[in-house]
């Protein structure tokens, strides 16, 4: 147990005096809760002779529950003689971040009106949640991992000929790696700036649509030689006939090995029908700025989400009111959303999916380049308002309660979705089974209504158990829709803290549904489908459709009636400096029998997946508050450890230090989109068509390529003269391709050397790619290699200092990452400079000199990277490299720096080649236009904050200015570089 004792040497009526109390308070708090102690209590002291009068208490701890201070408690308060506050005991939790969980909004009134002098519920939310509202920066990532679904489809046995419905192998699932971080900023006393950044990449297998396995919905995939079955190739429309029985239900035909009839045998086995995805990326960025009065406050917010074929724009504005002593909270909030989806459908699926209804109302529209693929565009907007009430029940519960309202108009179809029909048409039942039907299998693409309006009403309860020091929360919420979805969503956690700064929160989730009322697996209709329809006419009549499925329909899964169950566990370690590290792990299972009521969808859509997260979490205010933030350190600028480099070097400085950290963040971009050069020169298309790809000719040529590479530099020095580093990193690349002019026919790729052959040893068609490689172009993204790092000091006399550093980079990066399936034809690999990281184990060392004198510095530093491995997993290795950089600064203010610098980069060509299939179609498809010789000049500026409750945290940026670039073979021009830093020691 901690004592706090607050002598009263001023007037509590003193604005002044009790703000700087009201600072003071949460300053100790913390201190304590640094020193680990799990338990701390206030007590307030009087200097001899003066009395503590009970209507000034109050004014001490402003924002606590005033209703639990009962004043007859404190009339005696004499000289000397504590006076003790009822309630004012605080267990500090060693998870600051929790309350997110148990408040499910970081930005709740009563987290504001407890944490207003840093004094909150008794073991329920820490002290640490006023940096929350304070100053924080946030990094996660996150895996997301689907399981395998189970396929089936229809198989032909080899030796008899017999069809039966059997499972398949699928493809590869859903895999999505994410990025996240946040930071939150305090601007003034009442003015605070939020803002959140996420990127995810996407890639896998997903239903497209569904019917029964009869139909042949996922055909067999085989091997090259043609004898095993090694995937699920699917098909969304049959030229084959479709049998269904006198009740609809369907049929496979067979024939009697005897009497040459068909037999029926009847199986109503639904399957999804599963289309891959190569890799994308969605990026989206959002702010808040929020105003704050004693009892109210006013938030406005705005954000953008980006992907190819989805832009959102969004903006927000909110309210909340303290009253009733803050003990209840109202809170009010509005956005508006506008969405613009342009989904581009290539040319393979054009031909199996119907889309003449969003082609004659205009949403529809053909590519230019690429005449056999389209468009497809639509806006959506939503409004929505909710309003909450949040009130505290004493000082160990709370209990929360919102309404929200959804109102969504426009396109909210899914363009990748598409519904089985049979069309059954009368006039043509000549090979229709006794009985029964016979019929064409069609896929039209799905159809949503343009307006949805949706309800939610929820609940809350967080309950401390002071038994076991541990906090409960329970969340129920209930929504509706006029789409007929009704839903119950019951969640629980426990927030168990442990001894030295550990905690444990296990949680559970059950969620149900009902299903859309235009939501069908398949459906089948009596008529034609008029494939020689006019231009202006569908080629069918939607008033002859099952009733519920004239206007819409959708086999989207997540528009069925099931349930789902996950469950999971963070643990958390919270460290005396201000940082935390968590991690998590969660599993999920969607299944139609889970559904309340029963009447879920059938096991053929069931499935599961798991999420792992680790995060980094920087409490800002804990550092100022704590002493040994930026302060402390800003006046190493210039000693022992050197001068701080331009941000697009590395390794440049060590701490200063034993037991020193620092943590920060390096953003990197780089942008290609000049001429193609061979050499040091511009060459022109059919100069790369002739000599580009070795033996082959070039189909395409890269238009333009971007890399986003973002790494968290994380520093420990154990000694002086040692600091360690470890450098994750995460990473995005993007390419656009143009046809060149001159190339061959696409067909004629089939010729290529090295073109895969068929089980029958013909040359597949691999040209039938490359529209596919112009239009939608290629995107890549996940971790990258893992960097740990070794900094040695050689000499320091206060105004040179020389350190070196050795590291090793962990091939952590997939180099293996493929292109999507089409037309039959796997996609192989995708280009060697879109890969993640080297795939090799790789020695990284480098000697860095720095000088200073007065307002001037300088340095120098030569690195070069060693691949240890002669190729990886994939077959082959990059280039060693090698760098040497100079810069000068100069100090404009005493806070910013200007600085610039020159470098040379040398790298080795690319060794070996891909040990698979990769469709061989441009000049970065072939490992001899690999690597070169690159000069570049840099221009930077560097802030760091003098002083304040950010001092100490540094921001850098810089441009780096191609000048030659001379390259080995044929390869893209480079634009540019641009790298920013953020870093704090402490």
């Amino acid at each position: 147990m901690a004592v706090i004792k607050i002598k009263r040497y001023f007037p509590f009526s003193d604005s002044t005096n009790k703000e700087t109390l009201n600072k003071l308070i949460p300053f100790m708090v913390r201190q304590a809760h640094h020193e680990r102690n799990q338990h701390l209590t206030v007590r307030l002291y009087a200097p001899e002779g003066a009395e503590l009068a009970p209507q000034a208490l109050p004014l001490v701890v402003e924002g606590l529950i005033q209703s639990f201070l009962k004043p007859v408690d404190w009339v005696d308060a004499v000289a000397n003689q504590y006076v003790p506050l009822p309630y004012i005991g605080v267990r500090t939790l060693p998870q600051p971040t929790k309350i997110k969980q148990l408040f499910k909004k970081p930005d709740c009134a009563p987290l504001h009106a407890l944490t207003t002098a840093a004094l909150v519920l008794p073991g329920l939310l820490s002290p640490a949640a006023y940096a929350i509202e304070g100053d924080s920066v946030d990094f996660q990532y996150s895996h997301y991992q689907e399981g395998k679904r189970d396929i089936s489809g229809l198989v032909s046995d080899p030796l008899t000929g017999v069809n039966s419905v059997s499972g398949i192998k699928t493809l590869n699932p859903i895999e999505v790696d994410s990025l996240h971080g946040s930071a939150k900023i305090t601007l003034s006393d009442r003015v605070k700036f939020a803002f959140n950044y996420l990127q995810d990449t996407w890639g896998g297998a997903t239903p497209v649509a569904t019917a029964p396995s009869a139909f042949g919905g996922n055909g067999p995939l085989l091997s090259s030689d043609g004898t095993t079955v090694v995937g699920a190739s699917p098909f969304l429309q049959s030229a084959q006939q479709i049998f269904l029985d006198a009740q609809k239900n369907s049929l496979i035909q067979n024939f009697d090995p005897n009497t040459g009839e068909a037999v029926y045998t009847r199986n109503n086995q639904l399957t999804h029908t599963l289309s891959t995805a190569s890799p994308e990326t969605r990026k989206q960025g959002d702010f808040k700025l929020s105003y704050e009065w004693d009892e109210a406050a006013v938030t406005v917010g705005g954000g953008i989400s980006l992907e190819d074929d989805y832009e959102s724009r969004f903006g927000n504005i909110g309210g909340r009111w303290d009253i009733n002593q803050k003990q209840t909270t109202l809170n009010l909030d509005l956005s508006y959303t506008n969405s613009d989806t342009n989904a581009v459908l290539d040319h393979d699926a054009v031909t199996y999916i119907d889309k003449t209804a969003y082609r004659l109302n205009g949403q529809l529209e053909t590519l230019e380049d690429e005449p056999k693929s389209n468009i497809l565009s639509g806006n959506r907007q939503d409004w929505a308002t909710h309003f909450g009430v949040t009130q505290i029940l004493n000082k160990d519960a709370l209990l929360g309660a919102d309404v929200s309202y959804t109102r969504s108009t426009g396109y909210m179809a899914n363009p990748y979705k598409a519904v089985s029909v049979v069309f059954i048409d009368p006039d043509q039942q000549f090979e229709a089974p006794p009985g029964g039907f016979q019929g064409q299998l069609k896929a039209l693409l799905e159809q949503r209504p343009d307006v949805r309006n949706q309800w939610n009403l929820g609940g809350r309860y967080v309950q401390y158990i002071n038994q076991l020091d541990a906090a409960l929360h329970f969340d129920y919420r209930f929504s509706a829709d006029d789409w007929g979805i009704h839903a119950h969503t019951f969640e629980a956690d426990w927030v168990q803290p442990l001894v030295s700064g550990w905690t444990v929160t296990p949680r559970v989730r059950y969620y149900s549904q009902d299903a859309a009322d235009f939501y069908t697996p398949w459906f089948h209709t009596e008529q034609k489908f008029n494939g020689r329809a006019k231009d202006n006419e569908l080629p069918y009549d939607p008033s002859k459709f099952p009733s519920k499925f004239q206007d819409n329909f959708s086999s989207d899964q997540r528009l069925s009636g099931y349930g789902a169950l996950s469950g999971g566990v963070t643990v958390t370690k919270q460290f005396a400096k201000g940082l935390t590290l968590e991690t998590g792990f969660e599993y999920y299972t969607h299944q139609g029998s889970l559904k309340i009521g029963g009447g879920g969808e059938g096991a053929y859509a069931d499935y599961d997946y798991w999420l792992a997260n680790a995060a980094l979490k920087v409490d800002l205010g804990a550092l100022s508050l704590g002493g040994s933030g930026g302060n402390g350190h800003a006046g190493h600028e210039h000693h022992n450890h050197g001068v701080h480099a331009p941000a697009g070097v590395m390794f440049d400085h060590m701490l200063p230090n034993a037991g020193d950290f620092m943590v920060g963040y390096r953003y990197m971009y780089g942008n290609q989109s000049g001429d193609m050069l061979h050499g040091a020169n511009a060459v022109s298309d059919q100069a790369i068509v002739a000599n580009g790809c070795g033996p082959n000719p070039c189909f395409v040529a890269p238009d333009s390529m971007t890399m986003n590479m973002h790494m968290l530099d994380i520093m420990y020095a154990p000694t002086d003269w040692l600091t360690l580093m470890l450098m994750p990193q995460f990473m995005d690349m993007g390419m656009t391709m143009n046809r060149l002019d001159g190339a061959p026919l696409d067909s004629e790729a089939a010729k290529n050397i090295g073109n895969p052959l068929d089980s029958n040893g013909v040359p597949l068609d691999i040209g039938r790619h490359i529209p596919h490689h112009v239009q939608n172009g290629h995107e890549t993204g996940g971790i990258g290699d893992l960097g740990m790092y070794a900094l040695f000091k050689l000499f320091d006399n206060g105004v040179h200092h020389v350190h070196i550093t050795t590291g090793l980079s962990v091939p952590t990066g997939d180099v293996d990452i493929k292109l999507r399936r089409n037309h039959t034809i796997d996609g192989g690999f995708i280009h060697y400079g879109m890969q993640l990281g080297s795939g090799t184990w790789d020695f990284k060392p480098s000697l860095t000199y720095t000088g200073h004198i007065d307002q001037f510095s300088w340095g120098a530093q030569a690195s070069g990277t060693v691949r240890m491995e002669g190729q990886n997993e994939s077959g082959y290795a990059l280039g060693d490299l090698f760098q040497a950089t100079a810069w000068g600064s100069y100090n404009l203010t005493n806070w910013l720096t200007a600085s610039v610098r020159g470098m040379y980069t040398l790298q080795g060509g690319l060794n070996g080649k891909f040990n698979g299939l990769i469709n061989q179609f441009g000049p970065m498809d072939y490992p001899q236009n690999h690597g070169g010789k690159y000069w570049d000049v840099g221009f930077g500026l560097s802030a760091m904050v003098p002083s304040g409750d950010l001092a100490g945290n540094r921001v850098s940026v810089e441009w780096l200015q191609p000048v030659e670039d001379n390259v080995n073979g044929y390869q893209l021009e480079r634009d540019g570089a641009l790298s920013a830093t953020w870093s704090v020691a402490f």
